[in-house]
């Protein structure tokens, strides 16, 4: 299996984690569909089935590889 990057993973986790809070916020059927997508994005990347096996799964390959000091960070900038 090919394992996914720690940050494409953490990337997913944190999309996922805002869709949930927007569902919550408002309950609309495009929010719905965002949230199913990201979904079934974090199934494919884990290769599972299930959401809760998919967060399961994140988890395990994200305490596999802990984040390094330096090299394994997102980093972002802006452009003036």
């Amino acid at each position: 299996m090919i394992t996914p990057r720690p940050q494409v993973l953490r990337g997913l986790l944190a999309r996922y984690a805002e869709a949930c809070a927007r569902v919550l916020e408002a309950d609309t059927a495009a929010r719905r569909r965002a949230l199913q997508d990201i979904a079934y994005t974090l199934c494919v990347i884990t290769g599972t089935c299930e959401v809760e096996d998919a967060l399961a799964a994140a988890d395990r390959l994200l305490a596999d590889r802990p984040r390094e000091a330096s090299g394994d960070q997102t980093r972002q900038t802006l452009v003036a």
